[in-house]
């Protein structure tokens, strides 16, 4: 009779169950390991969008965003993707794209990114 109360008491988790959370878990990490590389390149359109505010002219302005994305490796926006403005007498670079991720079959997660300069 020990025995059999003993056991009624046990808690946990089944092999079934572990293996669906470990299932999960490792779905997760996969879509995190493609989210990742995407937010890194963001900050590093973000640095370049400031690096361009030093040039003078529309066409200087995308000249140096396009050589500082091609020292970062930055394939989402280019020169002509962005978009300068004049608020006062300072430069500001504005930016925004997307990138899609494929999920599963007809699955996507798509992350929308838009910046500015300071």
């Amino acid at each position: 009779m020990k025995n059999l109360q003993s056991r009624s008491r046990q808690t946990g988790l089944s092999f079934l169950g572990l293996l669906v959370v470990g299932g999960l878990l490792a779905m997760g990490g996969v879509i995190v390991a493609q989210v990742v590389p995407t937010a890194i390149e963001y900050q590093a359109v973000l640095k370049a969008a400031s690096k361009a505010t030093q040039g003078t002219s529309v066409a200087e302005v995308r000249s140096i965003f396009d050589k500082a994305a091609a020292i970062d490796n930055i394939k989402s926006v280019n020169g002509k993707d962005i978009e300068v403005t004049k608020e006062g007498d300072k430069i500001v670079v504005s930016f925004a794209y997307q990138r899609e991720i494929h999920l599963a079959g007809p699955a996507y997660l798509t992350l929308k990114y838009a910046g500015r300069s300071k």
